[in-house]
C-alpha cells in the first residue's frame, strides 16, 4: 500500500506514465514563454488617434497662399495689438474686411484687402525701427546732391519693408540716423515744433572764442529767426575747436548756420545722440534694430 501511494503522488507532480521518464518542456507545444513586442514599435491604422474637434468659428484648412496672411497677424503687424488680443476683437465683431464683418478664427486676407479695426483703416506692414551710424558721403532722399549714394543703400539688406530715414542728413554729416516705416514716428520727429533733444559734436576750423560761446547760449538771430540751443560746451580734454551742442531742431543745417554766422567753418558734424538713442556698440557704417524697450521709449517721448 505504501508503494502504491507513492506512485500516485508522483503522477500529481507532473511525471509521465509513458516509458522513458518525465516529458521535457517543448517550445513546439506552446510551452515557451511568449515575447511581446513593445507597443511603441507597433503601428496600426485601426488604432489611429482621433482628430481633435474643431474650435468654434475655426476656418477649415486650405492651401496657404504666399500673398495672404492670417487676419490676426495682419492686425498685429499694424501695431494695434498682439495676435491674441486681435483674436478677441475678431470674435467680438470689431473687424471688417472689405466692408464685411469677419468673426471666424484663422480667416486669411491679402495685403491689398481693406481691413477696418474699430472704424480705423489698418496698414498691415510690420513696423521696423533701424538705427544707423551714418558715414560720410551718403545722403538722405531728397538731398540736393542727387549723385551721392543714398543712405538707404546701407540698410537695404536689413528688411524688405519700405523704410524711410527720419529727417534729412547731408552727405558730410555723420552719426545717428533712424529709419522706420512707422509714419507716426516719422511725423513725430520731423515736425517743426517737436521737442526731441539731439546732441552733436562739432569740429571747427579754429578755436571757438568764449564770447562767441556766450552769444550762442544767449541766442542768435539768423535769417530773421531767433535760434536757441539747450546746451553748448567745450568738450573735455579736447581742443577749443571741439564743441558739444544740444538742440531740439529737426533741421541739421541750423547747427552749421550757428557757427557760420559767427565766421567759423564746420569741418565735421557728428550726431552723437538722437531721442535718447546713442552710438554705443555701433561702429560707423553699421546699423542695428531697436530693442522693444527703445521702441516704447521713442513712442512715449
Amino acid at each position: 500500500m505504501t508503494r502504491h501511494q507513492g506512485n500516485s503522488n508522483d503522477k500529481k507532480k507532473g511525471t509521465s506514465s509513458r516509458q522513458g521518464g518525465p516529458k521535457k518542456p517543448s517550445a513546439s507545444r506552446g510551452n515557451a514563454p511568449i515575447r511581446k513586442k513593445p507597443k511603441a514599435t507597433v503601428k496600426s491604422d485601426s488604432k489611429a488617434e482621433p482628430k481633435p474637434a474643431k474650435k468654434p468659428n475655426q476656418a477649415p484648412k486650405t492651401p496657404k497662399n504666399p500673398d495672404e496672411l492670417r487676419l490676426n497677424k495682419y492686425i498685429s503687424n499694424s501695431g494695434i495689438c498682439s495676435r491674441r488680443d486681435a483674436d478677441i476683437y475678431i470674435q467680438s465683431g470689431n473687424v471688417k474686411v472689405n466692408g464685411i464683418v469677419v468673426t471666424e478664427m484663422g480667416h486669411r486676407v491679402k495685403l491689398t484687402d481693406e481691413v477696418i479695426f474699430d472704424g480705423v483703416k489698418l496698414n498691415p506692414e510690420k513696423k521696423e525701427y533701424i538705427l544707423l551710424n551714418k558715414p560720410k558721403n551718403f545722403s538722405t532722399a531728397g538731398d540736393d546732391d542727387i549723385y551721392s549714394p543714398s543712405v538707404l543703400d546701407l540698410v537695404r539688406s536689413a528688411t524688405k519693408s519700405k523704410i524711410q530715414p527720419v529727417g534729412r542728413m547731408d552727405k558730410t554729416t555723420t552719426g545717428l540716423l533712424l529709419f522706420t516705416n512707422d509714419t507716426d514716428i516719422i511725423r513725430k520727429f520731423t515736425e517743426p515744433n517737436q521737442k526731441t533733444s539731439k546732441l552733436y559734436q562739432v569740429t571747427l576750423d579754429k578755436n571757438l572764442r568764449f564770447e562767441d560761446l556766450e552769444k550762442i547760449i544767449s541766442g542768435l538771430t539768423i535769417d530773421t529767426h531767433r535760434v536757441y540751443v539747450e546746451e553748448v560746451t567745450y568738450i573735455d580734454n579736447q581742443p577749443k575747436s571741439e564743441i558739444g551742442i544740444k538742440m531740439k531742431t529737426a533741421n541739421i543745417k541750423v547747427v552749421r548756420k550757428i557757427f557760420e554766422h559767427l565766421k567759423y567753418d564746420v569741418i565735421k558734424l557728428d550726431r552723437v545722440t538722437f531721442a535718447g538713442l546713442t552710438k554705443k556698440n555701433l561702429p560707423r557704417g553699421n546699423y542695428r534694430f531697436l530693442t522693444e524697450q527703445e521702441i516704447i521709449n521713442i513712442k512715449n517721448i
